[in-house]
């Protein structure tokens, strides 16, 4: 029977490998600028996706709308796996202002999001909106990258629910497809990363493991991620600090429950993600 000591060994390093399989590590040798040609959204709709975010409004200007060049592509050549990447910078300790740095590098500056600048819905709300009047126009290279986009989450699992959830509310408005959603764990427990195998921390060699994640993320299938829309109901008073997944809503209807109702309530309404891993 092992000791105590070498159990906390055995699992440590069990957690180290996984972490390490999970981002990627093991396989054949990634070219950055194979990656980054990849992955890259050309410039001009980098630029017009980050002036309609910062502007708040989904339109283009009308300068990028009316030019030829931009409309009727022009053989612009679309991106093989346009992507974007949400990092919580605050996340991982000294780890996530370097890896935000090393994100740019492999992808160019406007496709990583620091959530401490930009949040996620305003990125749905705007940035893809303005990616989506472009493809309107005709652009051909817009519709093209708007249907193959993919997401990338650096952070824990609540920074990963908080993107799900603002993404997800491309199916209520009808804006098709929902980009899929892969994981770089940099949170505390990440067991939402360990569930769809994207690891468990923040691995060795880490410069190595996110080039190999972003191909993975390029790449790999999608799965399902069984999802709950909850509504909460308390005392009108209560003093609360909900997560970014729960919202604060007056569309709210009193359950029949035995007892007193209370004459106001607070209503909160959001997405319960509905995993488990060992």
């Amino acid at each position: 029977m092992d000791s105590p000591s070498s159990t906390t060994r055995i699992a440590a390093r069990s957690s180290m490998i996984d972490s390490i399989r999970g981002c990627g590590l093991s396989g054949m040798r990634i070219d950055k600028e194979d990656l980054r040609r990849k992955l890259s959204i050309p410039e001009y709709l980098r630029v017009a996706m980050s002036n309609a975010i910062r502007r708040k409004e989904g339109e283009p200007p009308a300068d990028t709308c009316q030019s030829d060049v931009i409309v009727d592509g022009n053989g612009v050549q679309p991106p093989e796996a346009p992507m974007v990447v949400f990092i919580n910078s605050r996340s991982g300790g000294r780890h996530g202002p370097e890896l935000k740095e090393r994100l740019q590098e492999l992808m160019g500056k406007e496709q990583v999001f620091d959530l401490s600048e930009v949040k996620p819905h305003e990125f749905v709300q705007y940035g893809l909106a303005c990616l989506e009047k472009l493809a309107e126009l005709g652009d051909f290279c817009a519709k093209d990258t708007r249907q193959k986009m993919r997401i990338v989450v650096a952070g824990g699992d609540g920074t990963v629910g908080w993107v799900l959830g603002s993404v997800g509310e491309l199916n209520k408005q009808g804006r098709e497809p929902v980009p899929p959603v892969a994981i770089i764990p940099l949170g505390t427990g990440n067991d939402l990363s360990r569930s769809f195998g994207w690891g468990g921390s923040f691995p060795f060699a880490w410069k190595s493991a996110v080039k190999r994640t972003l191909q993975r993320a390029s790449a790999g299938p999608i799965c399902r991620l069984d999802s709950w829309h909850a509504v909460i109901q308390m005392p009108s008073g209560e003093v609360v600090d909900p997560p970014h997944s729960l919202k604060p809503t007056e569309d709210c209807a009193l359950d029949q429950i035995e007892g007193a109702l209370p004459e106001k309530v607070n209503c909160y309404e959001g997405v319960f993600y509905n995993y488990f891993s060992i």
